[in-house]
């Protein structure tokens, strides 16, 4: 017993070990991958303000803008090694531009030139921040490894997997004929069970909670195709959606579908995991006592659930609402443009979620019944 419990902790550090020393690799590669990018890469050594001034827009608010003098080095390329010069203009809001720091990395173009010797100039395209997105990865991995140690590595799997059958599916659509919603009904089998299975394992808990997120999230899709049907889709604008080549409809009804599924899974998975964990404790309990407290949960979890779908939808929205309302859009206006979409998609995810309360439920106890049969 004792060796069992030495190997496992070996196991475990040696775990933490490599991880570790994946972050640090990860790490130094990112901040010296300027070879590996084809456009230029410069790296800001130092900068100078050289211009202040400040404008009026129509509605009187002032903006000042300023002008900087920016030095760079560049990091890769046939000019490697060479300084280059910038001329940035930034202004106080910082909605178009921003201001540079010695230390950041640009994409730049170079201005073509016939003196060889003379200093070279160009234009500034994006900042390179894929440095920052890694670390702010490595802190999410760090949490769920932490705090899910066995679960949490599974999830990171599913989730690596799952983004690329996402991006494999929408890249199938665009390149062929095939029905955006047959490919989301085969992206929602596949990430069901891609989660579940991966996270849970196989076993009773894990096929009731698949069997009620896909009962759930169909359900929820035909309910929101009927109510569309029956109203003639008044009140959705899709003025977003307005230089998309492809049926908009179409498209949005695969949105409704795909994000539906998060919501209908988190509660399947959460249902499925209270009946069995009541069951572990008290094997005999009455199927009466399970669908009591299975109400008791899901009641408690759907307004949670809802309202998080809500913030979600709504949070993306928020700048487009401060700038319909900042240029003097009415507020219905703004509300229908800006809104309407996501509290389509907002509705039929909480459709999925009370819908799901029950199905899980019954399902779980219909396998938690069968586990009490072997």
């Amino acid at each position: 017993m004792e060796n069992i419990t030495k190997k496992k902790t070996y196991n475990k550090v040696l775990f933490y070990i490599l991880i570790a020393i994946c972050f640090i690799a990860s790490v130094f590669f990112v901040y010296h991958n300027e070879a590996f990018y084809a456009r230029p890469i410069a790296e800001v050594i130092k900068t100078e303000l050289t211009d202040s001034t400040t404008e009026s827009d129509m509605y009187n608010n002032e903006d000042h803008l300023y002008t900087q003098r920016i030095t760079a080095v560049l990091k890769n390329g046939e000019e490697k090694g060479r300084n280059i010069y910038f001329t940035n203009q930034y202004s106080s809001s910082g909605a178009f531009d921003q201001e540079y720091h010695v230390g950041d990395k640009l994409f730049v173009t170079i201005k073509a030139s016939t003196d060889k010797n003379a200093d070279l100039t160009g234009t500034i395209l994006d900042v390179k921040r894929d440095q920052f997105v890694l670390i702010v990865a490595w802190i999410f991995i760090f949490a769920l490894l932490i705090v899910g140690k066995r679960q949490g590595l599974f999830s990171i799997i599913s989730l690596i997997v799952n983004s690329v059958v996402l991006s494999f599916a929408l890249d199938l659509y665009v390149n062929s004929n095939i029905n955006l919603i047959f490919i989301c009904g085969v992206c929602v089998l596949l990430f069901t069970g891609i989660s579940l299975i991966l996270i849970n394992g196989l076993n009773e808990k894990t096929y009731a909670a698949i069997v009620a997120t896909l009962l759930g999230t169909v359900i929820s899709l035909l309910i929101s195709a009927l109510v569309l049907w029956v109203t003639s889709e008044n009140g959705l604008r899709y003025e977003e959606m307005q230089f998309l080549t492809r049926p908009y409809r179409v498209i949005f009804m695969a949105g409704l579908f795909i994000g539906a599924l998060g919501a209908v899974m988190d509660v399947s998975i959460t249902m499925a995991s209270s009946m069995f964990a009541l069951f572990e404790q008290n094997q005999d309990i009455s199927d009466q006592s399970l669908k009591t407290s299975g109400m008791d949960i899901g009641k408690d979890v759907m307004g949670t659930i809802t309202s998080i779908l809500f913030f979600v939808y709504i949070s993306g929205s928020i700048p487009m609402l401060i700038l319909y309302l900042k240029n003097s859009y009415p507020l219905g206006q703004t509300l229908s443009l800006n809104l309407s979409l996501e509290l389509a998609r907002a509705l039929a995810g909480g459709i999925g979620v009370v819908l799901t309360i029950p199905i899980s439920l019954y399902t779980s106890i219909f396998f938690i019944n069968r586990k009490r049969a072997k």
